[in-house]
Parts: structure tokens; sequence; C-alpha cells
């Protein structure tokens, strides 16, 4: 769980004893004084890395978490899609377990109940914080295993600053991004656009994406500010399907946007913001057929929307002490339907829409300077399903010489979603949440003043209720007859050796009694970091081992592999610079997806301007 210092751009700073972070609490707080443990992942880390996506850079760095990819760029959705991120086992694919939230909102689709991993893009974000271990308390159903926080861009002082981006690789791979930013007095802006594309390194495995974000903020007075956004990409993906078993045609087309507003207080002893927020997508897809077989003679479609209000105040009533009320509610849902390509006629599928509202309290006090207590609960009812108490506690010892021990105890839960309630066999009404409690105990440590830091943690999850589809009455039907019984080790280290190297290492260890997809038994991560005059060089080793790709009873598999990244930059000019990067440079053969082999060594290079 260690990092190294702020200054540090290359190692995952976690439970560094003077880092602010909003998602432990949803108010800037000392992360000394949370029991949970957070990854947080810079700007300038993620931008280093060269990646459209953040999702890379959080695998390499983040022990426990891990998400699916398939090809050079791009993720996609139904079947074939990757993109599916699981964290100490909890998720998987789809991603259901896990939840993605944008400044605080939540990101799932209404109707499929899973995050859009090509949303998630470096462009719009300022930092990634993960929260590792259920957040139900304060972000209700699918934070069951965790939470994933893209805090967006802002600009910090008064000026103007444009960025542009264009780099070019194998397999006629093409990233492209720009970005102006504005500061002036009260009134502050973010504006960013990318284009990606790639021809894949299979037959009919193309993506290409746009995607634009925007942000307008204006500081009220110097305790009040507003802003709003919106974030809208729109992408084109196809599927080639297994290798053993390719696809023609199995194309899909997919717009998703969101946008939301705050007003936020910040006072000396509170603090709390308003927020509304709303999220949209369209989707068409070609399910394409089998060589040999014949087309589709209809496509599936279909709209999803969720739209929530969320209001929390944080204040200090008396000394050491930090109270949070807040409330939240939601609406979500859409509708389904085929189009008939011969005639266009509009085939009905579900149309479903549900309600969620929830309240929660947390409870921190500090005794003395050497222990934290923290102490939450959330009450959250579901339209359809009911209403579930969740609790969680935790204590933070302050020690001597720059260390934490700490110790967590909470509850995870997550509602069936509208998919496996009512859409597709074997869809069940009838479900009920599932829930798992975690237990957690941490030790960190900094040294050195700071240039050397490392952690441990410790976790026990055990839950049941899991859906899973199982044989009954001679069909498949969606039950909560599963288990989840997984423990741990997450271990993090990181070292300023001068201001020339850094290096940081992170692994984590995963025993699952019940083993799902997209969760490695072992991860490790060894980087390094040289600058010197013009030139930075950055080089990571990933070592993956037991990483399940089926857990269909007779068909088990499992992959081990060795990935090795090396990335360096020339500054030609105070305004420019150029970049390479090479991935896979052991041209290591594995499949992460089961049937999708990924390809062997890459390159890009590329030029990075700033005026």
């Amino acid at each position: 769980m260690a990092q190294t210092a702020k200054d540090s751009t290359r190692a995952a700073r976690s439970l560094t004893i003077d880092e602010v972070v909003v998602t432990g609490t949803r108010n800037e707080t000392d992360i000394r004084h949370l029991p949970i443990t957070i990854s947080v992942i810079g700007r300038k880390q993620l931008e280093e890395n060269y990646q459209p996506s953040v999702l890379p850079t959080l695998t390499e760095q983040v022990p426990g978490l891990f998400a699916t990819s398939r090809g050079i760029m791009g993720y996609g959705v139904s079947a074939g899609a990757a993109g599916g991120m699981s964290l100490r086992g909890v998720g998987g694919s789809p991603t259901a377990g896990l939840l993605v939230l944008i400044d605080g909102h939540p990101q799932y689709m209404g109707l499929m109940g899973h995050p859009i991993a090509d949303a998630y893009q470096t462009m719009m974000t300022e930092r990634v914080e993960v929260l590792r271990g259920p957040a139900s308390v304060l972000y209700g159903s699918n934070a069951m295993g965790g939470v994933i926080n893209i805090v967006t861009r802002k600009m910090q002082e008064d000026g103007v600053k444009t960025n542009a981006q264009i780099g070019y690789g194998s397999y006629n791979t093409l990233q492209t991004e720009v970005s102006n930013r504005v500061k002036n007095g009260r009134f502050s802006s973010v504006v960013t656009g990318s284009y990606n594309r790639t021809d894949g390194h299979r037959e009919d495995m193309k993506f290409e994406q746009y995607s634009g974000y925007a942000k307008l903020g204006y500081d009220l007075t110097d305790a009040w500010k507003l802003w709003g956004d919106v974030n809208l990409t729109q992408f084109k993906a196809s599927n080639p399907g297994e290798v053993s078993n390719p696809y023609i045609d199995n194309d899909s087309r997919i717009t998703r946007g969101m946008t939301s507003f705050a007003l936020e207080n910040h006072y000396d002893k509170t603090s709390g913001a308003l927020s509304f927020f709303y999220n949209w997508g369209r989707h068409k897809i070609d399910d394409g057929y089998h060589p040999g077989g014949t087309p589709q003679t209809s496509l599936f479609n279909s709209k999803d929307r969720m739209l929530g209000l969320s209001w929390y105040q944080s204040a200090t009533l008396f000394t050491g002490n930090r109270l949070t009320v807040g409330f939240d509610y939601q609406h979500f849902g859409g509708e389904s339907w085929n189009k008939v390509a011969a005639t266009g006629e509009r085939v009905p599928g579900v149309d479903k829409k549900m309600d969620e509202f929830a309240g929660y309290v947390d409870f921190r006090q500090d005794i003395g300077s050497l222990l934290s207590l923290d102490a939450g609960i959330r009450v959250d009812h579901h339209s359809h399903v009911g209403t579930e108490w969740i609790p969680q506690a935790g204590l933070s010892f302050h020690l001597p010489r720059q260390s934490e021990l700490k110790a967590m105890v909470s509850k995870g839960f997550r509602n069936p979603t509208i998919r496996e309630m009512y859409m597709f066999p074997p869809q069940n009404p009838d479900l009920k949440p599932e829930s798992l409690m975690n237990y957690e105990l941490s030790f960190s440590q900094r040294l050195l003043e700071g240039a050397l830091s490392y952690g441990v943690n410790l976790y026990y999850i055990n839950g049941d209720n899991m859906i899973m589809a199982v044989p009954t009455d001679g069909k498949m039907l969606n039950v909560n007859s599963g288990e989840i019984e997984n423990w741990g080790i997450e271990t993090n280290v990181g070292y300023r050796i001068s201001a020339r190297w850094q290096v940081n290492a992170n692994y984590s260890w995963l025993h699952m009694e019940n083993p799902v997809v997209a969760a490695p038994e072992h991860k490790l991560y060894a980087g390094a970091d040289f600058t010197q005059g013009r030139w930075r060089v950055s080089t990571g080793v990933q070592y993956i081992k037991d990483l399940h790709t089926n857990v269909v009873k007779g068909k088990e598999k499992q992959e081990g592999f060795v990935l090795w990244n090396l990335n360096a930059d020339y500054r030609l000019y105070h305004f420019a610079d150029l970049f390479m990067k090479g991935e896979n440079l052991l041209a290591q053969r594995y499949e992460i997806n089961d049937g999708f082999p990924m390809l062997k060594a890459t390159f890009m290079g590329g030029v990075n301007v700033r005026f």
C-alpha cells in the first residue's frame, strides 16, 4: 500500500501520510484517518503511459485489480468483449460487483447493470482513486468489491493551457487527443477531444472511437462553487470471434453520454455538495454469423438511462470529529428491441424502469493523536428487491516513525440487474441482492523522509446469495445460490533513489474457493523510471500467473505470462516532446479472453505539443 512521495509520477500512491482523497468519505479527507485502503494514480503517471484508456495503467499499478483486454485498442461490448474488471476476485465479466464513478456519480448501464470500459479515458482524468474493498455504505449497490473513482481534470492557476498529442503505431493504430484548460478569476473550463482507431491484429477486429469532454466551473464565493460537465463517446467495435469459432459481421455501434451539475460548499468546519447526474446510452448490435451461415435477420437495439440526485454534508461537531450524512436517489432502466433488417419492423424486447433510495451516516473520531475510529451505516431501498442495511467500522492507529496500522470490517452488496431479472434466458424476476463481508488488516510505513515506503494488506471475503445460472426444472435459471470465499495479500513498495531514479513494485496473491474469470491468483508488477536532461525512460514488467480464462466445468483454462513494456520520450523544445513506446517486447503468446490470442510485440511513436 506504500508509494513514493507526492512528486513521484511512477508509483501508485496508497496510504500516503499526507494524501488527501475524496472517495473514502465523499469530501476531501486526510487518508491517515480512513481505515479503508485507497490507491491513487495521478495525472502525470497516466499521461506518461500514453494509453487512451485508464484501465491498462490501473491494472499495472493497483494490486488486486485486473482488467481484461483482447487487442491493441478498444474493449467492445456484448459477445467477445473485454474490459471486465475484478478487484480481489469480485467483479468479473460483465463487471457488476465493482463500481465505476466519475466525480462520485455511478456509471453502469441502466439495463445491463455494468460499466462500459471504452468510456473511461485518460483525456478527461485528473487522477483515479481506487478504493480496494466494499464501499457500499457511501455508494450503494455495485460497490460490493470496491470503487474506481475517476476524478476529472481541473485548472489550478490562472491562464490558458493547450495540449495536442498524436501517435501512430502497429496495425495502423492512431490515437489523438487535444485539450484546452482555462482559469480566469472565478471561472474555469476544461475541454478535451480525441479520435482513436485501429485495424486490429486479426481480421474483423477494427475499432474506431470519437470522444469529447467539457467542464465549466464558477466560484460563486470563496465558499460556494458551481460546476457542470458533459462527456460523450461513440465507438464502433468488431468482434472476430474465437479463433476456433470465428464470426462475420459481429459489429456494435455504441453511444454513451453523461452530464452532471453540482453545487459545492467548503467552510472550515463543514463542507458538502448537492449534485444531479444523467447518463444515457444507445446501442446497435449485429450478432453476426459463423462462416457458412447466414446473416442475422434482425439487429439488437437498446436505449438506457440513469438519472440521480445526491446530497451530503460533512461537519466537525467538536475537536477531532467528523460527521457525514447523505442521501442518494437513482432512477434507471431503458428499453430494448430487435429491428428486422428487411422491413425495419421493430420487435419489442424489455421496457423496465426501477428506483433506488438511500440514506447514510458516517462518523469519524480522532482519539488523541494515535487513534482514529470510523463507523457508518446505510439503508438502501430498491423498488423491486426491497431494503438492505449496510454497516462498516474500522480503526486507524497512527504509530511512531510514520507508520499506520489499520483494521476494517465492511459489508458489500449488489442488487440484481434488469438484465439478470428480465432479459435473455436464464432471467429470473425473483432474484435477491448479493452480499458479502470483508475483513481487512493493513500496515504501512514511510522511511528516509518519505523516499522509501512500503505496505502490506491482509483480507478475507465471505459472501453468499451470489447470482449464478443453474439447471432448474429442465432449464437454466438465475438463482441466488452462489458463494464467495476469497482471501489474499497485497503489497506495495516505492523508492525514490535519487532525483533521476525511481523504482516501484506491487504484488497481490488471491485465493478463491470458487474461481471466477479475470482474477489472477498471482499478479506482480515492477517498474523503474530514469530522467536525464531531455530524456525520460520508464520500463515495467508484469507477471501474471493462474489467470482463469474459463471456469466452466470440464473446460477450465488458466493462463500465465510475462509482459515487458518500455516508454521513452525526448524533449525537443520546451513546448514539444517526441515519444515512443513498446509493449510485450518479449513477444509472449497468451490469452486473457478465452479463444482470443493477444498480439505479440507492438510499437507506437508520436509527438506531444504544449502551448
